[in-house]
């Protein structure tokens, strides 16, 4: 794939009123999620889970492009057709989790490295093979109210994202990099704030020395928002403000667009959040997105319950909240569209 044509697959996940499903939830994250309902975690459960999401056709109009995970991206749905190729029919890019995790950070005690990078050439080669056409990647980064993160670690994940950056581009696959400040703790929006900042410009100074194009990348970045533990929580105007802020110090206007994780906030104070930036910041040089996963799914998973005949409830749920995001995306999402249902 070229680099104009990287870029229009950018371009397409950032599209007005649409954002994107993290759908990518490793087997160890997912079972959480199931047992969270007292549903077995089996290769059955997790597929018919994902079938659920991936067929709320009303959800379709909102949703731009789904992340998979290395399991997903092999399954279809009941009926024999492969999750690829039922999202590409409903105008939906299908994309590929391609890191292996965080680990523990060599002669640090509280710090992660996110690995995958070896043999990542023939994967990538291999999920263009199954229909993917983007990937992601996530670093973790330790916050707290003094010395984390380290420079140590903040260099290591910027050139871990931003070396599988190049070879997913190399692939024709478009990045999303993800480097995500931990909202745990008791850190105040301020230290957030110099924290996000940081570790950006290290990023994109890493992308720089890897020859990315920013063209036909995407950024998944946190909010700035205080700790969970924080005794003050910042507004959403506040939030929004600061994060536009972070971002217009940062982030090249050559990137198409930003498409942020919700960290563990709440459904609808990831929409508000996402909709106070919108609304208030109109003249962007990129597009304001989302790319959430518990946030998408939260609700619609507690009506599934694993029972087939709740399937319609929650993907009438799904489609609402996807719905809802679309609209935070032009700033017009109001907290009374919470009560509103459509059937899915």
């Amino acid at each position: 794939m070229s680099a104009s044509q990287l870029a229009l697959t950018a371009q397409k996940l950032v599209a007005p009123n649409r954002g994107i499903l993290a759908a990518d939830e490793s087997a160890s994250t997912i079972e959480k999620r199931l047992s969270s309902i007292n549903v077995p975690n089996t290769t059955e459960n997790r597929r018919a889970y994902r079938e659920l999401l991936f067929t709320a056709t009303k959800a379709a109009p909102y949703i731009s492009g789904i992340i998979l995970y290395d399991e997903t991206l092999r399954q279809s749905t009941q009926g024999g057709v492969p999750f690829a190729k039922l999202l590409a029919d409903q105008n939906i890019i299908p994309g590929i989790k391609v890191d292996k995790g965080a680990k523990t950070l060599a002669l640090s005690e509280r710090e992660k490295i996110t690995e995958g990078l070896d043999g990542l050439r023939e994967r990538h080669a291999e999920y263009v093979k199954l229909g993917a056409r983007f990937t992601k990647w996530r670093g973790v980064i330790e916050i707290d109210s003094n010395d984390l993160p380290s420079d140590y670690a903040l260099d290591v994940n910027a050139h871990a994202l931003a070396r599988y950056a190049a070879l997913s581009q190399e692939a024709g696959l478009v990045p999303i990099v993800e480097p995500e400040v931990l909202m745990d703790g008791t850190h105040d929006i301020e230290r957030s704030r110099i924290v996000t900042e940081r570790t950006l410009h290290v990023v994109f100074d890493a992308l720089a020395r890897q020859r990315v194009s920013l063209e036909g990348t995407l950024l998944k970045p946190n909010m700035v928002v205080a700790g969970a533990k924080c005794a003050k929580q910042a507004g959403a105007d506040e939030v929004a403000d600061m994060t536009v802020t972070v971002l217009r110090r940062c982030v090249p206007a050559a990137v198409p667009g930003i498409v942020f994780l919700s960290g563990g906030q709440s459904e609808a104070l990831s929409t508000a959040h996402l909709n106070a930036m919108n609304e208030r910041h109109k003249s962007l040089p990129w597009q304001l997105s989302f790319s959430y996963g518990r946030a998408l799914q939260a609700s619609a998973l507690a009506a599934w319950g694993g029972s087939p005949s709740n399937v319609g409830k929650a993907q009438t749920i799904y489609a609402h909240r996807a719905r809802l995001n679309g609209a935070a995306r032009s700033g017009t999402y109001k907290p009374e569209m919470e009560k509103e249902r459509v059937s899915a």
